[in-house]
């Protein structure tokens, strides 16, 4: 159906305005990353410094605040592709009483406020289990952090290798067991190769929620490591260092954004076929 010429251009100012309201923000802040006053009045511009990227590297807190983000956010995301893509493969290859509720139980974590998450995991944590023969505590710190972050990582990495499973065919693993290659054989040439590139962006979109997650992790963390996140929450509220957070908001946007790009197209685009 072809738009009328008024029709096309009310939808255009549309997008417009929403990608606007959407991106402009970020553009403030970047531009605030390099104002030489410490104000963020608008527009409030009065030059271009790099002092302040300078002096958010020469800092220790942000610096080990952003290394601690890394850490948590790749081991979760490894941990999550794993147990996401073999729960894929068995929710798409396998039928079982109860498959519909195991699934609904898998996607859940992604569903539920971070508040309720982070409270049961907190309640969890700081509790001694009991299983009889030993005991013992989870505590907090980094491990409870991956653990946290990993819950929710784990739906993303499930939801795009078993979106790509879904529209391979299943005729491949019959041909291949036909042909008489054994299991191991099949997924490395077969399954393996189809869902690479939805693992890799499973990985990144795991690795960018892990990254940026702010309630599980406030709940989660501890009173002895602090995320960037964390370290943002707590210094905007402070005048001297608004600068830095600006630095550092600017400089995770320019590490996301390509990521997330690459996310979408792995996704849009995936394997058409299995390796030779």
């Amino acid at each position: 159906m072809r738009l009328s010429l008024p029709a096309r251009i009310a939808l255009c100012l549309v997008t417009i305005a929403t990608l606007l309201f959407l991106y402009l923000p970020l553009v403030v802040v970047a531009r605030l990353s390099f104002n030489p006053a410490k104000s963020v009045a608008w527009p409030g511009w009065s030059g271009y410094t790099t002092e302040w990227w300078s002096k958010a590297w020469e800092s220790d807190a942000p610096r080990e605040a952003l290394l601690n983000s890394c850490k948590v956010a790749l081991v979760a995301t490894v941990i999550a592709l794993v147990l996401g893509t073999l729960a894929a493969m068995a929710m798409t290859r396998f039928g079982f009483f109860g498959k519909d509720v195991v699934s609904f139980l898998l996607v859940l974590p992604i569903a539920l406020p971070g508040i309720v998450t982070g409270i049961a995991l907190q309640n969890t944590f700081s509790r001694t289990i009991d299983l009889g023969l030993f005991s013992f505590k989870v505590g907090f710190g980094f491990h409870s952090l991956v653990i946290a972050h990993a819950t929710f990582c784990v739906v993303v990495a499930y939801n795009n290798v078993v979106a790509r499973l879904r529209r391979s065919s299943p005729n491949l693993l019959e041909a291949s067991a036909d042909l008489g290659a054994h299991g191991s054989q099949t997924f490395r040439y077969i399954t393996f190769p189809l869902v690479r590139s939805a693992m890799l962006a499973g990985g990144i979109l795991a690795f960018a929620l892990s990254f940026d997650e702010i309630v599980v992790t406030t709940f989660t963390a501890g009173s002895g490591f602090q995320t960037l996140p964390q370290w943002i929450l707590a210094n905007f509220s402070r005048p001297q260092n608004v600068p830095l957070v600006n630095v550092m908001a600017t400089f995770v946007m320019i590490v996301s954004i390509p990521l997330a790009w690459l996310a979408q197209r792995l996704s849009d685009g995936g394997d058409t076929g299995a390796g030779r």
